[in-house]
């Protein structure tokens, strides 16, 4: 005869589903990226899903950075960016090319108040990112500026953050980072730049660094491009005695030269 404490699972599971179905049946499910009908919430229609480029073998062993096939990888499966400049957290993964299909879905969510994207979305990253996670400690978000925080009203990494710690079983510390000075737009800076600019704009928050220290985090943000915010990030988080830092992101920008890869950021006083 089954326990109470057996049986707390399968009855959370069938309250699950229950409650997923009266929600499709009161908004029948509809695409990621359009309004087309699927079978379920949080997948992409017949149409939409050729569109989007998922990231899968053969990557680059650290980046994740997609190859066009096997023989692209130099030393220890690594691309040449990471050969010449070895970024400062350990891997990165990501779902998605960032490119006009990601962009459709991913920007909403950024700055359309789209927040309902999001747990579709942590579903896919905890996907792509399940060799990160299954050794992960700690969540963290990349931080935003208070006053950005403020304009926008949430932070899409930590919604981001929060789905798939839900699906990981791995704790989020959403105000573990914070940031210390605002930054002008990066959009059009390359990566040295950005590096230089992201420079000591990064901190641990204090009443958090005693459980950081010795455990993995995992990195999390919507878009990674050049790393340089991937890499400030990791540079502060291992200073504040973390073991390692990983990053898992929605969608990365597929750079193909070493000069426009993931630098490495110099320690630059706070």
């Amino acid at each position: 005869m089954a326990t109470p404490r057996s049986a707390d699972p399968w009855l959370l599971r069938l309250g699950a589903g229950l409650a997923r179905g009266v929600i499709d049946l009161l908004l029948p499910p509809r695409c990621l990226a359009c309004e087309n009908p699927v079978e379920r919430q949080g997948l992409l229609c017949a149409e939409c899903f050729p569109r989007h480029r998922f990231i899968t073998a053969p990557m680059c062993a650290r980046c994740g950075l997609p190859f066009a096939h096997p023989g692209e990888a130099g030393r220890e499966g690594l691309c040449e960016s990471c050969l010449i400049h070895p970024p400062v957290f350990g891997r990165a993964r990501a779902v998605w090319r960032y490119d006009a299909a990601s962009r459709d879905i991913l920007l909403p969510l950024k700055h359309a108040d789209r927040t309902e994207l999001a747990p579709a979305l942590a579903r896919l990253m905890a996907a792509a990112g399940r060799e990160l996670l299954a050794g992960a400690d700690l969540l963290v978000p990349v931080p935003l500026h208070y006053r950005r925080l403020v304009a926008r009203r949430y932070n899409q990494a930590a919604l981001l953050a929060r789905g798939i710690g839900r699906i990981a079983r791995v704790p989020v510390v959403p105000d573990l980072l914070r940031r210390v000075r605002a930054t002008p737009s990066l959009g059009e800076l390359g990566a040295a730049e950005r590096a230089a600019v992201l420079a000591g704009t990064i901190a641990v928050a204090p009443r958090h660094r005693a459980r950081l220290a010795g455990r993995r985090v995992v990195l999390i943000d919507d878009v990674l491009t050049s790393g340089a915010t991937a890499n400030e990030c990791a540079r502060v988080l291992l200073g504040g005695g973390a073991a390692a830092v990983d990053v898992l992101a929605a969608a990365r920008v597929p750079l193909s030269r070493p000069d426009a890869g993931l630098t490495r950021t110099r320690s630059t006083p706070m």
